[in-house]
């Protein structure tokens, strides 16, 4: 994983894609990155179903307030979809209460779980294919692209690439995209950039961007030192 190459320029260019031609250096900018941060080792949890419930909480929080709502459902035992289902939807909300939105959270992990369990554990989720699973996520009420693309690539190992605020923010000052594109031609965008179905990849290259949004491309960019300042043009 230390050494990618991008994928040949001289394939054929997807309807739209003229503006955003630039997103095969995609693969120069993770080495970079990767050079700088090193693995980061993203999701951090101890089961797959304990990242779909990070992904959940995660939502407009900060990971610091997620993990202490996590570490209240490890104590209260509630890290299963049965115990999630169990629990009364007041007492799964104040346990989550760090996260915010904690009424609204508590039903969606409720969702998940039963989502889960509906279809027959988390084995049984991975062995479909992400065609199937990717619809069936984004119907349920509360999880829109980002958390479904979190869910598939950390918890069900499936090579899809998530974006969020911070990939739609450095790739727009590095002049790579405009920043106004949607959720799914980004991602489409990215995954034709970068080797196919690379899902450790994947992984790794969204958790770096992650944390060089922390460490770098703040809202307020701190570009001393920055590892991709000669290739950006912003303000």
């Amino acid at each position: 994983m230390d050494v990618i190459e991008p994928r040949t320029p001289g394939r054929t260019r997807h309807p739209g894609e003229r503006r955003l031609s630039t997103l095969h250096q995609a693969a120069g900018i993770y080495q970079r990155l990767h050079t700088v941060y090193g693995a980061r080792h993203w999701w951090p949890a101890d089961t797959p179903f304990e990242v779909m419930l990070g992904a959940i909480l995660t939502q407009n929080a900060a990971w610091t307030n997620v993990e202490k709502a996590l570490t209240n459902l490890k104590a209260a035992d509630a890290l299963t979809p049965r115990a999630i289902l169990d629990i009364p939807l007041a007492g799964l909300a104040r346990l989550i209460r760090p996260s915010g939105y904690f009424n609204q959270k508590a039903a969606r992990l409720k969702r998940i779980a039963g989502f889960v369990i509906e279809h027959g554990g988390i084995e049984a989720l991975r062995a479909l294919p992400v065609e199937v699973l990717r619809p069936r996520l984004l119907a349920i009420n509360g999880v829109g692209p980002e958390t479904a693309d979190s869910i598939l690539l950390y918890a069900l190992n499936k090579p899809v690439f998530v974006i969020d605020a911070y990939t739609r923010r450095i790739f727009s000052r590095l002049g790579h995209v405009k920043g106004d594109e949607t959720y799914e031609e980004l991602r489409d965008l990215f995954e034709r950039s970068l080797p196919a179905r690379d899902t450790a990849l994947y992984n790794e290259y969204h958790a770096l961007i992650v944390e060089h949004a922390k460490q770098h491309c703040r809202v307020k960019p701190v570009c001393r030192s920055c590892p991709v300042s000669p290739d950006c043009g912003y303000p």
